[in-house]
């Protein structure tokens, strides 16, 4: 009797033996060791200002609606292609840029004297690496200046004539200031004069690639009259510009003072990173704290899974984002 319940132990052993080492073990060739497919996504604004529908005749918004669409879809083919987050906001704020449409590049606002001044920022979340430059009057693109003082210079802001060499330096392309110049723009400038200005056209874009890796840029011609040296929050770290892989990129568009002042863009990721909260829930609250204080403007954020969040408190802000799998998402009123 013993020894055929020992039989049957023997061959019970035997069989869990042959499970355990069959069964738990997948052949080598069954286990392909791909990368997880990350999702990508782009998301941009063109600023917020009176933009309403009754003041935009039909001309005006089919073609605001084409160069965001232009600037989107720039972005997102190098992020498709396998691109960094970083080169595809660039696309897609030198398509901005570009245009006389947005107050950042050609069409820029005027200063008091008479004269176009521009700022731009850009920093990833991977390594919270960044570079800006502020009032130059000479450079065609100047997100291009604010990467290449993130990648080939030990600083974070250089300022009109330095920013302007280092440029040169750096091999882009410079023109003559009257590039800027155009006549709606220094019309705008008499209406200054006169009123308070409330039209914001600062560019910016935030981007996710399939590394994971945020990236964030903003782009301006600034306040149309600004006077002294004035010099807003685009090129401010923090203030219109950030980007963090663990929380979120953000750009404003606004009475930049007022981001300054509560340090909107780091805002946004602190809550985030400190009370846990969403994308979403993180860039209204930053948002409301602007409008409490009677600023006006708006922003875009975007944290790494492509969740969009584009706040603003004025009739309209330009915006269009895409995610993977998605169409493009094209808005420019209040309500749509």
């Amino acid at each position: 009797m013993n020894s055929l319940v020992n039989c049957k132990l023997n061959l019970f052993l035997l069989i869990v033996v042959a499970c355990l080492s069959g069964c738990n073990t997948t052949p080598a060739e069954n286990t392909p060791n791909e990368p997880v497919k990350r999702k990508i996504a782009v998301v941009i604004h063109g600023g917020a200002g009176t933009v309403s529908r009754e003041n935009m005749d039909s001309v005006t918004e089919v073609a605001y609606r084409a160069k965001l669409d232009e600037a989107l879809q720039a972005a997102y083919t190098i992020l498709e292609d396998g691109g960094s987050s970083c080169d595809a906001i660039q696309a897609a704020i030198v398509v901005m840029e570009n245009s006389p449409l947005f107050n950042a590049g050609v069409g820029a606002v005027f200063t008091a004297s008479g004269e176009n001044e521009l700022d731009a920022s850009i920093m990833r979340g991977d390594d919270l690496n960044a570079g800006a430059v502020a009032g130059v009057k000479t450079v065609k693109n100047p997100i291009l200046a604010a990467y290449q003082v993130m990648i080939n210079s030990p600083h974070v802001m250089l300022a009109r004539e330095g920013a302007e060499q280092f440029a040169k330096e750096r091999g882009l392309e410079l023109v003559d200031p009257s590039y800027f110049s155009t006549d709606p723009r220094k019309a705008q400038l008499d209406k200054a004069i006169k009123k308070v200005e409330k039209e914001y056209g600062t560019v910016g874009a935030v981007a996710v690639d399939r590394q994971g890796n945020i990236c964030a840029a903003t782009s301006t011609g600034g306040m149309t009259n600004k006077k002294w040296g004035r010099i807003g929050d685009s090129p401010v770290i923090g203030a219109g510009t950030y980007a963090n892989n663990n929380t979120c990129g953000f750009s404003g568009t606004g009475h930049g003072e007022y981001y300054i002042r509560t340090a909107a863009a780091h805002d946004v990721s602190a809550l985030m990173e400190y009370k846990n909260l969403s994308v979403e829930e993180a860039a209204q609250t930053v948002m409301d704290k602007i409008t409490k204080m009677d600023a006006l403007g708006g922003m875009i954020a975007m944290d790494r899974f492509g969740n969009v969040a584009m706040p603003f408190n004025t009739s309209g802000m330009y915006r269009a984002y895409r995610k993977e799998g998605e169409v493009a998402v094209i808005k420019i009123f209040q309500g749509e």
